[in-house]
């Protein structure tokens, strides 16, 4: 290997890059990329009330086909530090196991991705591509795991205003479940979040006639609206589903009826909807729920999470062709689990995301095995060579 896989997830996961902080990550990655032929960017990008973004573009080749590498450096926080068994930020090796924050989500997708690259370019010249026709990127951003306002959504814009078209993208987080090679995310769900408001009348309990009491109500509209299914699922996602998160009507006292009571739910939600087309779905039960007696109201909170799915075909047939030459296993395509920057990307292009094993993520302990590192690394190489083939 012309780059080493390990030792680029160990540098990586040695910067402190917790979110929104960069601590040097995108540098590490920039330097490789650099020193190969690589035309880098950084570009940092603000929102009122949000945290500075520093993002990174890189491409080698000026023609297409067009494949894109993504992900993101920013790493959850390492809860209780004195509870790891192995320093968050070390990267050390234990029991052929590389350990630290990020080390899974995804940092090593990240070093398997550059070594990859500069692997190929190694034997190919420098140039990507059949005779040098053919492009590389890289899309890394530090702002996935916070609020995702300043990172990949932006950076897809940019480089859409420079003129950047990308055929294909690969984002590296952790789809497997168990076993490297067993299953490629192909589309993601929706997401959405709101608040269903109960207002009553505040009184005194031993005057409930005075009052109008909106727990009994709230408690009905809860009941009416996970008792029929959103839908039965389509060919490529499951049903969708709404889960009440939580109940409360702010009242420490008990001879008070309370005058409102809220509940908070999420919806994750499949391809036969969107965001606009959920909430009227959503509001119209609440309404035939509640009826004229009950005053109620949804807040709606802001959502950048449609469903989407990337259709099967030769795209997603090279890519498992890669994995089951490394590992043997023929991975399944699915579209489950929660929201990442693919639904950013695929506005710009299909996606498919394909990386570690994500047992450990966000965990306390998170590690993967450094040979897991290599056979990604060896996918990912198996991925370009079919592609500009």
């Amino acid at each position: 290997m012309a780059a080493d896989a390990f030792s680029i997830a160990r540098d990586l996961v040695r910067c402190r890059s917790v979110t929104p902080a960069d601590a040097g990550a995108l540098g590490v990655i920039e330097t490789l990329l650099k020193a190969t032929g690589f035309e880098v960017h950084r570009v940092t990008f603000s929102e009122p009330g949000a945290a500075d973004i520093d993002n990174l573009y890189a491409r080698i080749g000026t023609s297409g086909p067009h494949i894109a590498f993504a992900g993101h450096t920013d790493v959850v926080p390492p809860g209780d530090e004195s509870a790891w068994t192995h320093d968050a930020f070390a990267g050390e090796v234990k029991d052929g196991c590389l350990y630290g924050r990020g080390a899974v989500d995804m940092k090593g997708g990240i070093a398997c991705s550059v070594a990859a690259a500069l692997d190929y370019l190694a034997a190919h010249g420098g140039q990507p591509g059949r005779d040098g026709n053919g492009s590389i990127s890289f899309l890394i951003t530090g702002d996935e795991e916070d609020i995702a306002v300043n990172g990949t959504v932006k950076l897809m814009k940019w480089a859409a205003a420079r003129g950047e078209k990308f055929d294909h993208c690969v984002l590296g987080e952790p789809s497997n479940v168990a076993e490297l090679g067993d299953c490629i995310k192909i589309g993601r769900r929706g997401s959405q979040s709101g608040t269903l408001v109960v207002d009553g009348v505040q009184g005194h309990v031993a005057y409930p006639h005075r009052a109008s009491n909106p727990i009994p109500d709230i408690a009905a509209l809860i009941t009416a609206l996970v008792s029929e299914p959103l839908d039965q699922g389509s060919a490529q996602f499951q049903p969708s589903n709404l889960e009440f998160t939580s109940v409360d009507v702010g009242n420490p006292a008990t001879n008070v009826i309370p005058g409102q009571a809220r509940a908070k739910f999420n919806i994750r939600f499949n391809d036969h909807h969107n965001q606009e087309s959920l909430r009227a779905l959503i509001e119209a039960r609440v309404a035939k729920a509640s009826g004229n007696r009950v005053r109620t109201r949804i807040i709606w909170e802001r959502s950048n999470a449609d469903a989407f799915v990337t259709r099967p075909g030769p795209f997603t047939d090279l890519v498992v062709a890669a994995i089951e030459e490394v590992t043997g296993r023929r991975p399944e395509l699915n579209t489950g689990g929660g929201t990442s920057d693919a639904r950013f990307i695929k506005d710009y292009c299909p996606v498919i995301e394909f990386g570690l094993v994500g047992q450990t993520m966000h965990q306390i302990d998170e590690r993967t095995p450094v040979a897991d590192l290599d056979k990604l690394t060896r996918i990912y190489r198996g991925v370009l060579d079919r592609y500009f083939a």
